[in-house]
C-alpha cells in the first residue's frame, strides 16, 4: 500500500478514535442529570451503570470474529453508527432498569467499536512497522478531555436529550467523512475469510494464547487503575486530604493529562527503549505514582502523585493490545480488550470493599500493587516482546 494511503488510513483511525472518546465522556458528564431524571438511588444508578461495562464484555468476543471474516475497516464503521445513534438513548429512561437497558446497548456498541479500531490500527502498525499504537489511545484521551470540556460547558442550556443529540449528529458526521476514506482503503492486512475449523485456517497454539491472556492481564492491571481513579480519586482528596470539590476534581484532572501527555510521547518513548523497558518502567512509575498519592500527608504531594501515575499507566494499555493483535489478531484484540474492561468493571467496587474494611488510601495502594504486577509481566514476557 503506498506511503500516502497509509497516512490517509492512520489520519481516519485517529478520528474514530477521537469520537470514542468524545461520545463516551459527553455521555458521562450527563450522569448526574439522567440520575435525576430517572429518580434513582445511588445504588439502583450504580447497577445501572454496569451495563455499560456488561455490553462491552459481551459483544468483545464477537467483534474479533467478525473483524475476522469482514474485516476490521467495515465492522468500525458500522459500531460507530450504532454508538452514535446508542448515545442519544440514555435520556429517553424513565427508571433505572430502563436505563439499565439502554446502557447496555450503548456498552455494547461501545465495546464492539473499541475491538473493531484497535484491530485495523494493528493492522496499520504492522504495516508502517512503527510502534504508533499509542497516538491512537491519545486520540482517544484527547477526545475524551474535548467531550467532558464541552458538556460542561453546554449542561446550563441544553437538556440531556438535546446535548446527546447533537453528539449523535457529531458521531454520524464524523463517520460518514472518516467512514469513507476507511472503507475505500483495504486492509494492509488480508482478511482472513476461513472458517477455523477450514483445512489450512491458522490455529492459534496454546503458547500464544496463553501469551495473549497474559498481555490481557497487563491491560487488566491499567484498566483498574483508570477505573479506580476516576470513581475514587476525588473522595481520597476531600475525605482524606480535607481539599475542596475543585481541588478533589483537579486530583483526576491531573492524572488524565498525565496520560495523554504519556501517550502523545509513548511512540518515540517505545522506538528508543522498545516495549519490555517501556511496560516495566511504566509499571514501576505507575506504582510509586500510585503509592504517593494513596499516601501523601498533603493535597499537592497527592497531587504529584497521581500525575506520576498516569504517566507510568498511559502506554500500559495501548502496548498490550498491539502485542496481542500482532500475535493473534482481531482475536488477541477481543481477548485482552475483554480482561481489560474486565479490570475497569473490577476496580471501584473492589476499592469500595477494601475501603469499608481499611481505609481508602490503603484500598487505593492496590492500584500501585497492580502496577507493580504490570511491570513483573513485561519482565517474564520480554522474550515474546523483543519479537
Amino acid at each position: 500500500m503506498p506511503d500516502v494511503a497509509l497516512t490517509r488510513l492512520r489520519v481516519a483511525l485517529l478520528a474514530f478514535f477521537a469520537l470514542d472518546g468524545f461520545v463516551f465522556a459527553g455521555w458521562v458528564v450527563r450522569i448526574p442529570a439522567v440520575k435525576h431524571q430517572t429518580h434513582a438511588s445511588a445504588g439502583a444508578l450504580g447497577l445501572a451503570l454496569l451495563g455499560v461495562s456488561a455490553g462491552a464484555v459481551i459483544t468483545m468476543t464477537l467483534t474479533g470474529r467478525l473483524c475476522r471474516r469482514y474485516g476490521s475497516h467495515p465492522v468500525t464503521v458500522a459500531c460507530a453508527v450504532l454508538l452514535s445513534l446508542s448515545v442519544a438513548l440514555p435520556p429517553l429512561a424513565r427508571s433505572a432498569p430502563a436505563l439499565g437497558a439502554v446502557l447496555l446497548v450503548f456498552g455494547a456498541a461501545y465495546g464492539a467499536l473499541n475491538v473493531a479500531f484497535n484491530s485495523a490500527a494493528v493492522d496499520l502498525i504492522a504495516a508502517l512497522r512503527r510502534p504508533i499504537m499509542p497516538s491512537f489511545h491519545a486520540a482517544f484521551s484527547l477526545g475524551g478531555m474535548a467531550g467532558a470540556g464541552l458538556g460542561g460547558l453546554v449542561a446550563g442550556f441544553l437538556s440531556p436529550l438535546q446535548h446527546l443529540l447533537c453528539l449523535t449528529a457529531t458521531g454520524l458526521l464524523v463517520t460518514a467523512v472518516a467512514g469513507r476514506a476507511l472503507l475505500r482503503l483495504p486492509s494492509p492486512r488480508p482478511v482472513d475469510r476461513e472458517r477455523p475449523e477450514a483445512p489450512g485456517a491458522r490455529r492459534l497454539d496454546r503458547r500464544t494464547r496463553s501469551l495473549v491472556a497474559v498481555l490481557g492481564l497487563v491491560a487488566l492491571c491499567t484498566a483498574y487503575g483508570e477505573g479506580a481513579m476516576a470513581d475514587w480519586g476525588a473522595l481520597h482528596f476531600t475525605q482524606d486530604l480535607g481539599a475542596s470539590p475543585g481541588v478533589a476534581a483537579a486530583g483526576y484532572s491531573c492524572f488524565a493529562l498525565a496520560m495523554t501527555v504519556g501517550r502523545l510521547t509513548g511512540t518515540a518513548l517505545l522506538e528508543r527503549l522498545g516495549r519490555t523497558p517501556t511496560i516495566v518502567a511504566g509499571g514501576a512509575t505507575g506504582a510509586a505514582g500510585m503509592l504517593l498519592g494513596a499516601l501523601a500527608p498533603s493535597v499537592w504531594t497527592a497531587l504529584l502523585g497521581f500525575a506520576v501515575t498516569g504517566l507510568g499507566l498511559a502506554n500500559l494499555f495501548p502496548v498490550a493490545m498491539e502485542r496481542a493483535g500482532a500475535l493473534a489478531g482481531p482475536g488477541g484484540v477481543a481477548t485482552a480488550s475483554t480482561l481489560g474492561y474486565g479490570g475497569m468493571l473490577l476496580g471501584p467496587p473492589a476499592i469500595g470493599l477494601m475501603a469499608d474494611r481499611l481505609s481508602l488510601p490503603t484500598a487505593l495502594t492496590s492500584v500501585a500493587a497492580l502496577a507493580a504486577v504490570a511491570a513483573a509481566i513485561g519482565l517474564a514476557t520480554r522474550r515474546v516482546n523483543a519479537e
